[in-house]
């Protein structure tokens, strides 16, 4: 017989696969030589429970022998001499873009500005070194886009289960832990998904498909409205009759060449604010409620809603045990970002905390039209760069000061390498940011006692939450509402929130390009 059960155990037994065993038999109340096998479908942390608890869903054979789980086996095809799609932009939404069109029997043709993943390391340590900024290689740009050496975290809110599903077990397949097809909240975590991401661009070559590195789209080839290819940086033609425009949420160049085109745009409601850092030990209080958190339990995460004055405030990219980094595209701009490694071992935890803008918002609407959240992105940008001291260096406060708009005469230890600098961001930040952010930051501290605190800073600027733009398309059949063959893919077209969502769109996009 098999059976599938749920659990409330200690963390410690939640990793422990005889001991889970033991408890399955417990709980059913029988002998544990009946349990034959134990798959785990499922674990979630319960941080209700004093102390914190874990959920664990099984599988259980019972009485009769444990059967092999199925095999997952893409069924790719050798698509060389195929007919080729044009993808541009490397990131989860291109690549998995990418590996369905070899599976549906086309040849994409992969093209992305920025490095390879070994090349484009060198660029992120010398930008964390506060040396160098390349626009076309930072932690936005380069092989698996954004988040590659910005977290890997899976999470999704995606109804498509099943295009969930496959997503993961791709990611599996080219060499990430089981683990990330039971966590409720799956995470490869920076140190290991560069070296998955080199296996899936390897997995396209061998197959057929072409990958340009270093290589930018400057034109759109268009006849009749419809997609004829692409011209590159060099002046090089690359011609197909479908192209999935997959470029991210920070490809500013790119909504300006559309623009230009009098290709239709949207403007879109995105969030903006800033990046909150506390010592993950005093996070790890107050979510698991104890003075010491469990070896055997992660790093604590949380996460945030509130509404002040009409407009949310929210954590984002939560990274527990992480790190803050440098995610400018252009010189004279600071944009920062979380991430952590697989282990989540660092002594900071640090998470976006932003203000829903919405398209009324944008300062200049009529003068800048479907562009004007993008100038204001922009113009956010700079004031932090001009008031943080030059080069990446980011401006922060002390929490507390933020709340109570006050200089910080001194700032604690930081995560981020590149240095930070004491700036009064409550007094530049525009009044509809700056004022909900410490009205939010209180309301956050009533449900987290200690959250407000000036053992915790702020770090300027968040603001690459999601696209500003809207690159609008048909529901039915992904195309441009204007451009036959022109399929607005994944974050920057305003489709996606995160890599999985991002990875599900670029599979939704790839079929799509067969009715071309």
């Amino acid at each position: 017989m098999q059976k599938e059960i749920e659990l409330l155990v200690s963390a410690k037994t939640a990793s422990d696969l005889q001991a889970l065993k033991n408890s399955a038999a417990d709980f059913l109340a029988i002998n544990p030589r009946e349990i034959h096998g134990v798959e785990i479908l499922k674990k979630s942390i319960d941080a209700r429970k004093i102390p914190a608890k874990m959920n664990v869903r099984l599988k259980l054979w019972i009485g009769e022998p444990m059967t092999e789980k199925d095999k997952f086996e893409p069924k790719f095809q050798n698509v060389a001499d195929k007919k080729p799609v044009i993808i541009v932009g490397a990131g989860p939404a291109g690549l998995f873009a990418a590996l369905k069109l070899i599976e549906l029997g086309r040849k994409p043709i992969l093209i992305e500005r920025g490095k390879n993943v070994q090349e484009r390391r060198k660029d992120i340590a010398e930008l964390s070194r506060n040396k160098a900024l390349n626009p076309e290689s930072n932690y936005a740009f380069g092989e698996g886009g954004a988040g590659t050496f910005s977290d890997g975290k899976l999470y999704t809110r995606s109804k498509k289960r099943g295009n969930v599903d496959e997503v993961m077990n791709l990611l599996r397949f080219h060499g990430a832990e089981d683990e990330i097809l039971t966590d409720a909240h799956p995470h490869i975590g920076t140190d290991k998904l560069p070296r998955i991401i080199v296996e899936i661009r390897k997995t396209i070559i061998e197959h057929g498909g072409v990958v340009h590195f270093e290589t930018k789209l400057t034109n759109i080839l268009i006849e009749n409205q419809s997609i004829k290819g692409i011209i590159t940086q060099n002046g090089d033609e690359i011609f197909a009759d479908a192209l999935i425009l997959a470029t991210g949420h920070s490809a500013t160049d790119i909504y300006e060449l559309l623009h230009k085109k009098n290709i239709h745009l949207e403007a879109k409601a995105f969030a903006m604010g800033v990046r909150a850092e506390h010592p993950q030990e005093l996070i790890d209080k107050m979510q698991y409620h104890c003075e010491l958190r469990d070896e055997h339990l992660p790093a604590a995460a949380y996460s945030q809603v509130v509404q002040v004055r009409e407009r949310g405030v929210y954590s984002f990219c939560m990274c527990p045990g992480g790190f803050i980094v440098p995610a400018a595209t252009t010189n004279g701009e600071i944009v920062v970002n979380g991430m952590s490694p697989s282990n989540r071992n660092s002594e900071f935890a640090n998470s976006g905390i932003v203000v829903e803008i919405k398209t009324e918002d944008f300062p200049d609407a009529e003068l800048h039209g479907a562009l004007a959240g993008l100038r204001y992105r922009e113009q956010i940008e700079r004031m932090a760069f001009l008031n943080g001291g030059g080069g990446v260096k980011a401006p922060a406060q002390r929490m507390y000061d933020f709340v109570k708009g006050r200089l910080s005469g001194d700032l604690p230890k930081t995560s981020y390498h590149p240095g930070i600098i004491s700036s009064p961001i409550h007094f530049w930040l525009p009044e509809a940011i700056s004022t909900r952010l410490r009205e939010g930051f209180k309301l956050i501290d009533k449900r987290m006692r200690g959250y407000l605190t000036n053992d915790a800073i702020v770090v300027g600027v968040e603001t690459r939450t999601s696209s500003p733009v809207r690159i609008p398309r048909d529901n039915e059949t992904l195309q441009h509402t204007q451009i036959r063959g022109l399929f607005p893919c994944g974050e920057g077209a305003g489709y996606a929130g995160g890599i999985v969502s991002a990875a599900v769109d670029g599979q939704r996009c790839a079929e799509a390009t067969l009715a071309i």
